[in-house]
This record gives structure tokens, C-alpha cells and sequence, in this order.
């Protein structure tokens, strides 16, 4: 087969002479269900790129989220990959690692289009390894009518750690509801909450460098605030995941939570505000970054296609499209996030702190070193070990992963 390049809406496509009568098929797996919203978005463009392309047709298998990461790692060990998937951003560097997916070549012009913390949750030594496809980012609710009933003075909810702090210990002792929901279950989210903080003190999990640096000053100082955060949380928060608290912030249990942009439609019927995640002592108003992407796998001899397919997927207009299908935070800045604004100022937080946001941490055994977290975070809100304890211990554990 040969392949030219042509140009379509600013991307480059390819158009495809052969022989062959036969169209070559690229095998995508989509983790999540074909019903979702974003799906027949997705497929629109999928549409228009075999048009294209007619050489070449593109088969979509959505799999459940439990399933299809298991089963791509599965196909891929044995030889026989799909052309890309579209999983969780987290297993990039394990699949590099093992020498099944390839980086992505982007220009210095397509590479400008994304937010550098965008980028940086699929990049890594020195190179992008997947495609950012799904795209989220955390921000704080809170019940005004709570705050109001513990007499706090906050218009725009708590802007800092101790500010937060005040709110949660004043609610707790003056109201029926906990000062803050708290998941800490065994749960990816109780990582995910901590990393929320975490990054706003300015702390991270591993350096530049790629070395565990989880027993640095910024992360103690996380620590203990989180420790005594846990004090004015719904009890026992151990048996609670993000989910689980999503009904108490509804009913008016808690006054306040983290959570993505869909929580806005799940907090119906309470009178609340978003904010930025308080700023600690040593950092600013940071975020998780939690991206999905499309990843293209080694071995199928159709690698330069499916590049090319997943960069018309991901492109500018193609991607906003998607986002707003998805109701995500928009992986690109622009008129797309503007618009979102517009329409509900709630959105602005959470576009807001992209540029300070942090990504999950990317190691090669990802669920290991979530798990090494996890137990520390939960010796320390149980009271089991001290901000300094907590810090060496998880910083132990991860460092004999890395």
C-alpha cells in the first residue's frame, strides 16, 4: 500500500491507493459503553475520516471500564494489540515500559495547542505516549445555606487551608452536618482526593527527576492538614467513597466536598457554590488533572494510520465537540471553555486551575504505588500515625516500586 497525505479542516488525513480490493481494518477498543453521549460524536469523525480514507475501515469495541484495560493488557502481552485504545492515561508509562505502544509525534505547533499540565499527564521521558481524549478536573462545593447557619463570613467559600478549616470545625459544632466529606475508602478516589491538596501546597509525589519526593515539607505540611480536616468529616470515612458522599452533600450532611464538573447536575435542589481548591501554606489553587487518551500500539502494522486516525479524533474543533458531549472539562483553552463560562459561571473553577493542576503520578505499577498511598492516608486519618510517619512511610512504599 501507499499512502499520501492530503489536507482536511487543518489535519492531515490520508488518502489511500492499492490494489487490494479488500479495506485494511483498524481494531479500536473504547473503554465505557457505546451509549454514552460522546459516542456518536466520536463516530461522526471516525465517519468522516474513512470517507477520506475508503482503504481503510475502523472498528469501534466498547467495553465496560473493569474490563477493557484488562483486555487490551491482555492482547497486547500476547502479540496480537489493537490498533490504539482509549484507556486511562495512568497506565502509559507500564505499557512503555513493556515496549507495546508507540510515542506519538507531534509538531511544535499541534504540541502548543495543549495546556503544558495537560500534556504532562501522557508525557514522560521526553516524549508524549498517548493523545489526550477525556479530560477532568476537581473543584470545592459547599452548602451556602450551611455556612450560613454556622455564622461563617465566606461569600466565596474557603480560599485557603485554614480557612477551611474554620468552616468545617464552626459547621461541625454548630450544625447537624459534617464540615467536609471525606472518601477514604479502598478506592482510586481517596488517592485522588488527597492529590487534590496535595498539589495545592505545592507538593508532588515523584520529582522532575522521576524520584520519590512524598517526605518533603509541602507534603507533611498536606498531611497535617488533612489530619485534622478528617476531625470535622462525616465519621468514619474509611467506609466512604467519593460516590458514597455525593448523596450526603445532596441532603445536607455535609457542607462540603470535592468533586468533578458533573456534580454540578448531582447537587439539584441545594443552594451551593463551586470554588477553586483552597491554596495551602506553600502552594496555589491547584487541581488533579485526570486525563483518559488514545494510545496506538506496536506490532500492527498499521501504526502510521492509526496515528493519523487518533489526531483527527483529538483535533481542535473534532476534541471540543467531544468535550461537550462528554460534559468535561475542555481539554483546550478557548472559545469552547469561554462558552461553557458563559452559560454557567460554576464552570470557572474548574477551567480555571488547569494550568496549576497536577497529573497522576506515572509510575509503572500504578495500582501498587495507589495502594501504598491509600494505606498511608488511612493510618493517618485514623489516627494511626503522625504527618511525619505517614510522609516516610508512603515515601518508603513508593520508592521500593519505582
Amino acid at each position: 500500500m501507499k499512502i499520501r497525505s492530503i489536507i482536511l479542516a487543518s489535519t492531515a488525513v490520508f488518502a489511500l491507493s492499492s490494489a487490494a480490493n479488500a479495506a485494511t481494518e483498524l481494531y479500536l477498543i473504547n473503554c465505557g459503553a457505546d451509549n454514552e453521549p460522546q459516542a456518536p460524536v466520536q463516530q461522526t469523525h471516525i465517519d468522516e475520516w474513512v470517507k477520506a480514507n475508503p482503504d481503510y475501515t475502523v472498528r469501534v469495541e466498547f467495553l465496560p471500564w473493569e474490563q477493557c484495560q484488562e483486555k487490551t493488557l491482555t492482547l497486547a502481552a500476547a502479540g496480537t494489540p489493537p490498533a490504539a485504545a482509549y484507556m486511562g492515561s495512568r497506565v502509559l508509562k507500564q505499557l512503555s515500559a513493556a515496549d507495546q505502544i508507540l510515542p506519538i509525534t507531534l509538531t511544535e505547533d499541534e504540541l502548543k495547542t495543549y495546556e503544558p499540565s495537560v500534556i504532562s499527564t501522557v508525557q514522560f521521558d521526553g516524549q508524549v505516549w498517548g493523545l489526550p481524549r477525556a479530560f477532568s478536573t476537581k473543584a470545592l462545593y459547599w452548602n451556602k445555606d450551611l455556612f450560613k447557619e454556622a455564622g461563617l463570613d465566606m461569600p466565596n467559600g474557603p480560599t485557603t487551608f485554614d480557612e477551611m478549616l474554620t468552616a468545617a470545625k464552626a459547621i461541625k459544632e454548630k450544625t447537624k452536618a459534617a464540615g467536609f466529606g471525606m472518601p477514604a475508602a479502598d478506592m482510586d478516589n481517596t488517592f485522588h482526593e488527597f492529590l487534590n491538596f496535595l498539589y495545592s501546597n505545592g507538593g508532588q509525589v515523584v520529582d522532575a527527576d522521576g524520584k520519590v519526593a512524598f517526605d518533603s515539607k509541602n507534603n507533611v505540611e498536606t498531611l497535617k492538614f488533612y489530619q485534622e480536616l478528617a476531625k470535622y468529616s462525616q465519621e468514619g470515612p474509611v467506609a466512604y467513597d467519593r460516590g458514597k458522599i455525593e448523596p450526603l452533600f445532596k441532603e445536607g450532611q455535609v457542607a462540603m466536598y470535592t468533586s468533578g464538573a458533573w456534580g454540578r447536575g448531582k447537587a439539584e435542589g441545594v443552594n451551593f457554590g463551586v470554588a477553586l481548591i483552597p491554596a495551602g501554606p506553600s502552594g496555589k489553587h491547584s487541581t488533579l488533572l485526570i486525563t483518559d487518551s488514545l494510545v496506538v500500539f506496536k506490532g500492527t502494522k498499521v501504526e502510521e494510520a492509526t496515528q493519523n486516525l487518533i489526531k483527527f479524533l483529538t483535533a481542535p474543533e473534532r476534541q471540543s465537540a467531544f468535550d461537550e458531549a462528554g460534559g468535561w472539562t475542555p481539554i483546550r483553552a478557548g472559545a469552547g471553555a469561554d462558552a461553557l463560562v458563559a452559560k454557567d459561571p460554576n464552570w470557572k473553577p474548574f477551567i480555571d486551575a488547569v494550568p496549576t493542576g497536577g497529573p497522576e503520578p506515572l509510575m509503572q505499577d500504578y495500582i501498587a504505588m495507589q495502594d501504598a498511598a491509600i494505606e498511608g492516608i488511612q493510618a493517618l486519618i485514623s489516627d494511626e500515625e503522625t504527618p511525619e510517619e505517614a510522609a516516610k512511610s508512603i515515601n518508603d512504599g513508593l520508592s521500593a516500586l519505582n
